[in-house]
């Protein structure tokens, strides 16, 4: 495979990512954009969705239930709240003020409730030292939420300057793996002192396989996302000036939803040389409240 099928280029219009448009199985990402006053139906059907503002406030009603996402001003803003809708369920979203909203999904079998998360309740976790710090926030990760069949998704930002995804690892079907999940990147890039995304900005990703079947460098802009069918993934590298967010959506056939991970083994020391580092205070970059 080549840059050219798995990278996504983002222009301004609604991102779409389905299992057959990625060639595989389970994850999907969709991201809607609702003009103020305007409202879309979505049925769901074999699939389970995490709601998540990436910027505005939402309206979403499912099953009879109905929540106000109070969402943010941008993904540099806040930490968010977020609305989960399980699998043959009518969703339907609306927007007094206008929004963009991210739609993670998974081809899912067990049926849950819907239901409202507010940003209190989302963890947000340090990860790294140095250089490699980053935070990641685990609003749908196994063990934050679990009222879910497959479907994984966290957030993580990057302090401009800083490398993410690192070492590089893998959770795929190859020996040695300990889970075996689909996963997409959807990037925004942001702009030192500003809460806003930038459309100038830039960062780099890496993903390839032992083989180097796969072995792509890309640059990403804001609004591109990426398909990682296998290998190992990372770094993500954030260029200064540019601090740089982005989505992971994960879900395969594991028996349980799990994320862990298999390190390439020649990197693998760099996780012990963070025990002797300072953890980047920039980090958390934001909180439930509010940007730092």
């Amino acid at each position: 495979m080549s840059a050219s099928d798995l990278l996504i280029h983002g222009d301004g219009d609604p991102l779409v990512i389905t299992p057959e448009s990625a060639g595989w199985t389970y994850c999907g990402l969709r991201v809607v954009q609702l003009s103020p006053g305007e409202s879309r139906t979505v049925v769901t059907g074999n699939e389970e969705l995490a709601v998540l503002p990436l910027a505005g406030s939402a309206t979403v009603e499912a099953d009879g239930a109905r929540f106000e996402l109070e969402g943010r001003a941008s993904v540099f803003a806040r930490v968010s709240d977020w609305a989960y809708a399980p699998i043959d369920c009518e969703l339907r979203l609306s927007s007094a003020g206008g929004a963009e909203l991210a739609l993670a999904s998974a081809r899912a079998e067990r049926r849950f409730d819907p239901r409202y998360v507010p940003a209190a309740d989302v963890p947000v976790e340090l990860r790294g030292a140095g250089q490699a710090t980053r935070q990641v926030t685990n609003f749908l990760a196994p063990g934050a939420y679990d009222g879910a069949d497959r479907l994984i998704a966290v957030e993580v930002l990057t302090p401009d300057g800083n490398w993410s995804s690192y070492p590089p690892h893998k959770h795929d079907d190859t020996p040695g793996s300990l889970a075996n999940n689909e996963e997409i990147y959807y990037f925004r890039v942001g702009k030192l002192g500003s809460l806003e995304t930038s459309a100038e900005g830039l960062a780099f990703h890496h993903t390839y396989t032992a083989d180097r079947s796969i072995d792509e460098t890309v640059i990403v802009r804001d609004g591109d996302a990426f398909l990682v069918p296998r290998g190992y993934h990372g770094p993500c590298v954030a260029a200064p000036g540019y601090p740089l967010y982005y989505l992971n959506v994960m879900a395969g056939p594991n028996p349980e939803r799990t994320m862990a991970i298999v390190d390439d083994p020649p990197y693998a020391w760099i996780r012990s040389s963070w025990d002797a580092m300072p953890v980047d205070p920039r980090c958390p970059m934001t909180t439930p409240s509010g940007a730092r």
